[in-house]
């Protein structure tokens, strides 16, 4: 297209786009950057400041910046985007609920829990009056909100949202969906944390049986699911069985995750810990 189109022709920006998201996804960021901030200055210099390509444009380099855990610079483009999409679209617009919830997103990982909480519940409020009772972006929503509240200690809230987008998800996915099985780990990891452990440990089995059906034996979701379960034995007091989880999560995590991931270093101080224990009470 280089050869054939003018420099600033919005078609080349496109192009430009799409190289960006595929470096994005190969977790290639610097070069992703670079074509999508090509793509970006084609779109000034050739659309009106509003246009929704525009808005495009920005969603996709804070996403690159999401990636790169370069937070703020990921908000700030976000911002750029929901200012179009408010002069642009109806105020229940799907894009506009997409917006809300990404920015939701960003401030969720920076742990400002609390602004989080109040962009996906603009997205939810959006999502609720124009989707159909059982779509997924609503299970999503309702899936978000739970975090959040789970994060801010508030279980007694975070576990009526996790409920709802377990429901959702059952009905519409099939029983090996990762999803699914994200729910179900959600809901465990709230009645550990409220000290229900026989039902936490009921969830997370739902949700190992689950990623045991749908990903490879080394999926690092998997090392999770064992770690999760391993920690209930612990609190338990059960801690042989804790022992044999631990070590089925650091096998997963060596073949999966590079040498120096912190992740391996605190399953092999776990695995320690328990070990010690189990000879404590012998």
């Amino acid at each position: 297209q280089q050869k054939t189109l003018p420099s600033n022709h919005p078609h080349l920006a496109g192009s430009y786009n799409n190289i960006g998201n595929m470096y994005n996804k190969m977790g290639e960021h610097t070069k992703a950057l670079s074509f999508l901030e090509q793509g970006l200055e084609i779109f000034k210099k050739s659309l009106p400041s509003n246009h929704p390509l525009l808005a495009t444009s920005y969603n996709n380099i804070a996403r690159v910046f999401d990636s790169m855990t370069e937070y703020s610079k990921a908000l700030s483009f976000h911002d750029k985007a929901l200012e179009i999409f408010k002069k642009t679209l109806t105020s229940n617009h799907p894009d506009l609920a997409t917006s809300y919830n990404n920015i939701g997103l960003v401030y969720d990982r920076m742990r400002e829990y609390s602004k989080a909480l109040s962009f996906y519940e603009k997205a939810f409020m959006i999502r609720q009056k124009t989707l159909p009772s059982n779509h997924p972006n609503l299970a999503a929503s309702y899936n978000n909100i739970g975090n959040v509240y789970d994060s801010m200690g508030q279980y007694s809230k975070a576990l009526p949202s996790h409920e709802k987008a377990l429901e959702i998800r059952q009905k519409t996915l099939p029983s090996d969906h990762p999803d699914l099985a994200a729910s179900y780990n959600n809901i465990g990891c709230v009645y550990d944390s409220i000290g229900e452990y026989s039902k936490a440990l009921s969830y997370h089995e739902k949700a190992l049986n689950v990623r045991q059906n749908s990903f490879p034996s080394n999926h690092p979701d998997l090392a999770n699911s064992y770690n999760n379960i391993a920690f209930v034995y612990v609190k338990m007091g059960e801690y042989e069985k804790a022992l044999s989880y631990l070590e089925r999560a650091l096998d997963i995590r060596q073949r999966a995750l590079p040498l120096t991931h912190p992740d391996i270093k605190t399953t092999k101080e776990s695995i320690e810990i328990v070990k010690e224990e189990i000879i404590k009470n012998k």
